[in-house]
């Protein structure tokens, strides 16, 4: 019965990822070519898409506890139990280190807490794609559509970061905007970031897809 729950949860992340998305991706566009509104309601507007996308933090952290608890569970993964709750653990952890980071994002312990989550981020790709490597060179015995959920998910997490960057480079300009009001050089580069975030989410999603896909076929 657990895990039947576990599987339909594991599901439900999946459209909860995406409509976190659709509702970040819209408001940051109007953020972002919403150039004659006062800045103080354009940047309130803007507080709302960094706490809407805790939802996206907290489905990546979901679904990557979920799917290693369930692989444990079920018996694709060698660990059993002792590696199924080290993953529900491992992922709670995370969690809150994810809304830590977000509560303090302000505070200087908050840069210092949103660089150990990379480093976590890097670790778990760095973790997928080795063990799909080793498992396509024979070292390591893990069905062929894990291999490809594996790579594919480092590809979510890797899109992921790539989103980062660009939201960075979207502060760099606010924060002059802020201080020296519009210009058409930092609303080309806020709207630059748009773009680029969102062709990065398109293939977020493509990897997601073929999660999906390989979940639900499960190809020798």
């Amino acid at each position: 019965m657990l895990d039947q729950v576990l599987l339909a949860i594991h599901i439900l992340v999946v459209g909860y990822w995406f409509g976190s998305e659709l509702v970040i991706n819209s408001t940051y566009r109007y953020v972002s070519y919403a150039r004659g509104m006062p800045f103080a309601e354009r940047d309130r507007l803007m507080d709302h898409v960094m706490n809407a996308d805790q939802h996206v933090r907290y489905a990546l952290v979901l679904q990557m506890g979920l799917g290693l608890t369930l692989a444990a569970r079920l018996g694709y993964l060698s660990g059993g139990e002792t590696l199924a709750w080290t993953a529900a653990l491992g992922a709670t952890a995370w969690m809150f280190l994810v809304e830590a980071t977000h509560r303090l994002r302000k505070e200087l312990i908050g840069k210092d807490l949103a660089g150990i989550d990379r480093l976590i981020r890097y670790a778990a790709i760095a973790a997928l794609v080795t063990t799909a490597l080793a498992a396509l060179t024979g070292s390591f015995d893990l069905q062929g559509w894990l291999v490809w959920k594996f790579i594919a998910y480092a590809g979510v997490i890797s899109c992921g970061l790539s989103i980062r960057f660009f939201i960075m480079d979207f502060y760099r300009a606010w924060v002059e905007i802020a201080k020296n009001g519009s210009t058409d050089a930092n609303e080309a580069v806020i709207q630059k970031t748009y773009v680029g975030a969102t062709a990065v989410l398109v293939g977020l999603w493509v990897f997601i897809a073929i999660i999906v896909v390989l979940s639900v076929w499960k190809p020798a």
